[in-house]
């Protein structure tokens, strides 16, 4: 490392601020987006609003000042103002703010909660989705401590709501019934929206109960266009031959919301509503769609490190790659003529930030949130591409510590696995409590971050190659797809096999806790937010039984033993020997904190070196900056404690 390159610090880490939810303006000259600091200090995040020219000519500028948590901005019509929620009144309501300038005006009073506000085509209209007020009987319920839960009856539906500008009046839309309102897409012309709906707000069975509509918010009359695939979002409007279509995502139903999403489209007035899947066969992933007004919509493509921007050709019915991007860009939105676009971009030495320019052409970055990283110096970041045993291509990343090569090796090796498994190593920079690589890097570890199959990038195949309708299994060969990848950096000279690591978030911490019950070569472990019992996890986690397609088998089946005996880390207690690290949240209701609880009294009971942290009020991401010094931290400690070999910085490093 430079000796003029200042260090990295867990407070730089948590501390620095990320942009959010960019959109850019219907007009295509302006970016409105959301900046907070990766950590927050107080009961609840705070968040400002960022204003930057899509070409670059100004600075960038705030909206809001960020003293309340304001966030969701979308654009008026006519790209005069901005429409957004905000908590400065106590609870989120709709606010609008003028780019020529003065105080934000608050729109709304509604004592539900407001999810969602999309502003109609007329200029007149904000389509809203919230739940409904509380009654005055829940009021006196609530203030009597008379509240026992009826499981299914107390849940908040999400409703769709109108608000006219002009009265202020906000009214219901009726005629979806008791269907809980997820998403909402305005038609361009006119006041028609789609709506995606589940069946309750349960994640279980909603994400697998998804239907579309078309809506007029003025007569309320709708229109059902039929049941989705699992975890239908994003939907956008397109026209072919004069005819009203809307393209969306899902993932394809035998795979039980697991494997890769594809692209769906149904024409609005056909008499019969057929979902065509446009993306069959892709080699890589849809990752998000974009309206475009005036013409068909574009969309994001994981395509194994980087991304790809395509657009629809209306008359194949496929998509047209534009351009193709190195790293990662998410977050896509065009303006109504699609000639200019905005997105998240971040690439193996630049951190996510705000960039735009035409979806063929390059993008120009507008925003630059954490500019104090440019003076530390990084781990170099390489792309690795090798074989599976069964011939299946693979890649991943390498980061070694900086201003070290391979030469330099072999180094004590971290393997890090991403969450999901539908996710992805992009080539993108990658420093935060949940995806420590170059923080790892920098204290002198080479960090092996693998895409085995099951995450997104090579098609629908691979990643559905671990759902057990496809005839996969995690644990299978998605491990040995890890195994593979830690022994070709052996064999190079890159990592020392007595000095292994392995760790990883979520699905990444399952792998962990699954890795240390199959082998003693590592020296330390951590599993963060991790699986150790797929039966358990199906009957305490808000995925329900979705979650059965990854394990195999719910445990009503019989008297077992089950499919997810098999795959679950619990099963292998006895053999473990590695230290384990195992960090949770406690208000965790992805992966409910049972899971580290029950894999810490194994590992107590057979007297395995390790130790359990939970982290108060943090869900499935941990959001405190406290909490996340703390990880950042322990994490380096962890592994310093296990993998050094004798040298060290004097912090238990490796020199």
């Amino acid at each position: 490392m430079s000796e003029d390159a200042p260090e990295l610090t867990a407070e730089l880490v948590v501390d620095g601020a990320v942009p959010s939810q960019p959109v850019i303006s219907p007009d295509g000259c302006w970016v409105a987006y959301v900046v907070a600091a990766v950590g927050h200090r107080a009961e609840r995040r705070m968040c400002a609003l960022g204003l930057a020219a899509a070409d670059g000519g100004s600075p960038p500028r705030k909206l809001t000042a960020g003293t309340t948590a304001d966030f969701g901005p979308r654009w008026a019509p006519d790209s005069a103002s901005v429409f957004f929620l905000s908590d400065r009144t106590g609870s989120a309501q709709l606010h609008r703010i003028w780019l020529g300038g003065g105080e934000a005006e608050v729109l709304t009073d509604w004592h539900g909660e407001i999810r969602d506000a999309w502003p109609l085509a007329d200029g007149r209209l904000v389509a809203l989705v919230a739940t409904d007020e509380p009654t005055e009987d829940d009021k006196r319920r609530r203030a009597e401590r008379d509240d026992a839960i009826v499981w299914g009856q107390q849940l908040r539906r999400g409703r769709l709501r109108v608000l006219d500008l002009a009265t202020g009046e906000l009214r219901t839309v009726d005629g979806l019934g008791g269907r809980h309102v997820v998403e909402l897409a305005p038609r361009p012309e006119g006041s028609a929206l789609a709506v995606i709906s589940w069946a309750s707000p349960e994640q279980d069975p909603g994400l697998v109960t998804s239907e579309l509509h078309v809506v007029d918010p003025q007569t309320g009359t709708v229109h059902d266009l039929g049941r989705t695939g699992p975890r239908a979002r994003s939907p956008v409007w397109w026209q072919a031959e004069g005819s009203w279509h809307l393209a969306y995502l899902a993932r394809p139903g035998p795979f039980g919301g697991y494997g890769g999403y594809a692209v769906y489209d149904v024409a609005v007035t056909a008499p019969a509503a057929v979902h065509r899947d446009l993306t069959e066969g892709m080699s890589a992933c849809p990752a998000g769609l974009a309206q475009v007004a005036d013409g068909p919509p574009l969309a994001l493509f994981a395509d194994g490190l980087d991304t790809a921007i395509g657009r629809l050709d209306p008359g194949l019915r496929r998509f047209r790659c534009l351009s193709a991007r190195d790293g990662l860009v998410d977050s896509l939105t065009a303006s109504r003529s699609g000639e200019v676009v905005a997105a998240l971009a971040t690439t193996s030495r630049e951190p996510v930030n705000v960039h735009a320019g035409p979806p063929g052409g390059p993008l120009i970055r507008l925003s630059d949130t954490q500019p104090a990283l440019r003076a530390i110096s990084w781990g170099t970041q390489e792309r690795l591409s090798y074989q599976a045993p069964d011939g299946l291509d693979l890649d991943g990343l390498l980061i070694l510590p900086p201003g070290r090569s391979r030469a330099d090796g072999p180094f004590p090796l971290i393997t890090w696995v991403h969450g999901g498994p539908p996710a992805r190593y992009a080539d993108q920079f990658l420093l935060g409590p949940r995806s420590p690589g170059q923080w790892l890097a920098t204290a002198g570890y080479a960090v092996f971050l693998p895409n085995p199959r099951g995450g997104v990038g090579h098609g629908r195949d691979f990643a559905a190659a671990v759902v057990r309708a496809a005839g996969g299994a995690v644990g299978g060969a998605d491990w040995s797809d890890i195994v593979t990848g830690i022994d070709l950096l052996i064999t190079e000279g890159v990592a020392d096999p007595d000095r292994l690591g392995i760790g990883g978030a979520s699905y990444g911490g399952f792998m962990a806790a699954w890795a240390i019950g199959q082998t003693d070569r590592f020296k330390a472990a951590i599993m963060d937010a991790g699986i150790s019992d797929w039966g358990m996890l199906l009957a305490t986690s808000e995925f329900g039984t979705i979650d059965a397609a990854l394990g195999g088998s719910c445990g009503w089946e019989g008297t077992g033993p089950h499919p997810h005996d098999q795959v679950s880390p619990i099963s292998f207690a006895s053999k473990i020997r590695t230290p384990v690290l195992i960090v949770h949240g406690q208000d965790d209701t992805n992966v409910p904190v049972s899971q580290a609880i029950y894999f810490h009294r194994a590992l107590s009971w057979f007297g395995v070196e390790h130790e359990l942290v939970i982290y108060p009020r943090e869900g499935h991401a941990f959001a405190e900056r406290n909490h996340q010094l703390d990880l950042l931290c322990r994490t380096r400690a962890w592994f310093g404690r296990w993998l050094h070999d004798g040298a060290s910085d004097g912090r238990g490093l490796p020199a």
